[in-house]
């Protein structure tokens, strides 16, 4: 017969779990922790995935205009500026490195756009139109008009949209720019130029599309870039998010008096924040994974309360303090760790679908989210990280075996004696 109920923990354990308790709060208490931890976990998984989604949304948004690292040269006082020469060995050490897709020449200069009467700073870029698809996306971002538009000597530019808005422009308006320059005598000199609007582009991201005018570089170069020192080469990797490991490789190519900044560098705020953010957000809700762990103790004290008389009893018949022990581990880890993969289970679903989720909740209850006239973004992004599901199941069963021992402890310490004193 013994070897029937091997190993007894478990049996008694998985006894207790099925059986149907004549108290009717412990079974509710029991339910309430199993849904805690199921909903606990469920919210983690859904928020991380949507807030990973939000951060690939940025990035993409971010680099759609800018490449993936810069090379300029290194900012020394007194230091002459490199010559055609070193540039194209920069260009072919670039080319030549691993990881790296594509390279293209920029100059940019700050400026102020006018048009009677508004006004607005913007930052004027140069780009080789040949050379540009190969490290940025604008030429998906264009609206109006087509990136070969912008030819030497042409003196035309492509605006953000929110520029043309504020502005009022169309393509074909001109557009004045008001440039700072430096004369000889080192007497500050502006400078007005006319330009026409050949295009408009639209990426999403307010810093890109109220800031932002492309021109073709020689134009630019033209106006002083040069002089001032702001160009450099901008280059694309294969992987976006290989950029400090190829950064870092590029580094030991480039000829000396360059140097190499990647997007996590000129990005590192944006992502600071969305980092702190998820740590903070995955702590608050781990706090309804823990409030459901104390229902698991409050649930598995009254339950040893309540089973005094067969506790005792297994002891008397030779049950060791540890297999006691073991029992009500094993009914606190099933019902603790059921509700963790309920939970993952419930999670997941939740993330994968999030994108048919939203249309049908906004849709039956008539309520918009993310209203297009108020945001860029108009829909809720959500990329599961498998590493984000394993942390925190795994914090989540942490949280829900902790919750066991102390009702377990207490109940390997009951006297057989004292507890069938009044029996």
């Amino acid at each position: 017969m013994t070897g029937m109920f091997h190993p007894l923990p478990l049996f008694v354990g998985l006894r207790y779990v099925r059986a149907r308790s004549h108290k009717f709060f412990v079974s509710f208490i029991t339910w309430t922790s199993l849904a805690g931890v199921c909903v606990g976990v469920a919210a983690l998984i859904v928020i991380l995935s949507v807030m990973n989604g939000f951060e690939g949304d940025l990035r993409q948004r971010l680099l759609a205009l800018d490449a993936d690292a810069r090379v300029v040269p290194v900012d020394t006082q007194g230091a002459a500026a490199p010559g055609p020469e070193q540039w194209q060995q920069a260009a072919q050490a670039i080319r030549s490195s691993p990881g790296v897709v594509g390279v293209a020449p920029y100059a940019q200069i700050q400026a102020l756009a006018v048009r009677t009467p508004e006004m607005l700073p913007v930052e004027l870029r140069g780009i080789d139109p040949r050379a540009e698809p190969s490290v940025t996306r604008l030429t998906g971002a264009i609206t109006e008009g087509k990136l070969a538009d912008l030819t030497a000597g042409s003196d035309d530019v492509i605006i953000g949209e929110v520029i043309a808005e504020e502005l009022g422009l169309a393509p074909g308006d001109a557009i004045t720019l008001l440039i700072p320059t430096v004369s000889a005598g080192g007497v500050p000199t502006p400078r007005l130029r006319q330009f026409k609007v050949a295009g408009m582009f639209e990426v999403g991201l307010s810093d890109e599309d109220a800031a932002v005018v492309f021109a073709n570089i020689a134009d630019v170069r033209a106006l002083g870039a040069s002089a001032q020192g702001d160009q450099g080469l901008r280059a694309r990797y294969r992987d976006a998010l290989d950029a400090p490991v190829v950064s870092a490789a590029l580094r030991s190519r480039i000829p000396r008096g360059f140097q190499v900044i990647d997007w996590t560098q000129d990005n590192a705020d944006y992502f600071r924040a969305i980092r702190i953010e998820k740590t903070m957000m995955s702590l608050i809700l781990l706090l309804i994974v823990a409030v459901a762990a104390f229902n698991i103790v409050a649930m598995l004290v009254m339950v040893v309360t309540d089973k005094r008389t067969d506790i005792a009893i297994l002891r008397t018949f030779g049950a060791s303090p540890r297999r006691v022990m073991g029992i009500f581990l094993t009914q606190g880890l099933v019902i603790g760790w059921l509700g963790v993969a309920l939970g993952v289970g419930l999670g997941l679903l939740l993330a994968f679908n999030v994108d048919t989720i939203v249309p049908f909740l906004q849709n039956t209850f008539g309520f918009q989210i993310f209203s297009s006239s108020v945001y860029y973004i108009t829909t809720i992004p959500s990329i599961v990280r498998w590493s984000n599901v394993a942390v925190i199941g795994g914090a989540a069963l942490a949280l829900t075996a902790a919750a066991t021992v102390y009702p377990a402890v207490r109940a390997s310490r009951t006297a057989p004696a004292e507890a069938l004193r009044y029996e």
